[in-house]
């Protein structure tokens, strides 16, 4: 199959499954990541940080880099159509049907089970971020390499500030914390 058709069944397969938001998407980007080599897990995190720092969804922030790093404009408007085709479709599909069934009691129990799965595929990737983020887990078991004191100690002294400074806009955070990550190249 051709390597941007794959692309686009690949985000528009989790736009399709990644109930929840943005952050939902992460665990399907993991598995593209590790599937078909298209960029790796640390990209994953850079992609994430970038996204989070960005305006607009998560989601469609990260497809749209994916698309673009691979394929340049087309791919980013390949990736981000695919990945938010399957919304759309949806919504039109059931917008007319949602308030006779708005109200029964197996609508509200499957939405009921689908919350708890989400809240797991988020902490899955919340994990997934924190150990590549502050830990070289490929080093593991050589535990001088193991800690990436760099991003640790940058981790805790934003933590530390952030309780100096509550009121603090989160943009301010954001930018000092890329400042320091290009400074020091973490």
């Amino acid at each position: 199959m051709n390597t941007f058709l794959l692309m686009c069944l690949e985000f528009f397969k989790t736009g399709l499954f990644a109930v929840g938001g943005g952050l939902a998407t992460i665990p399907f980007l993991k598995e593209i990541a590790m599937k078909y080599g298209w960029f790796t897990i640390e990209t994953l995190t850079t992609m994430i940080a970038v996204s989070e720092s960005t305006p607009g969804p998560i989601g469609v922030n990260m497809s749209t880099y994916v698309g673009y790093t691979m394929f340049g404009i087309p791919g980013a408007i390949g990736a981000t159509l695919s990945l938010v085709a399957p919304s759309v479709i949806i919504i039109c599909a059931i917008a007319k049907l949602l308030k006779s069934f708005k109200d029964s009691p197996i609508v509200q129990g499957i939405f009921n089970g689908l919350r708890p799965a989400v809240v797991g595929f988020i902490l899955s990737a919340i994990i997934s971020i924190y150990l590549n983020s502050l830990f070289h887990v490929e080093a593991y078991g050589n535990w001088t390499q193991f800690f990436n004191w760099k991003a640790i100690l940058l981790f805790c002294g934003l933590l530390g500030f952030s309780y100096w400074k509550p009121k603090l806009h989160p943009i301010v955070m954001i930018a000092i914390a890329a400042t320091i990550g290009i400074v020091f190249q973490l």
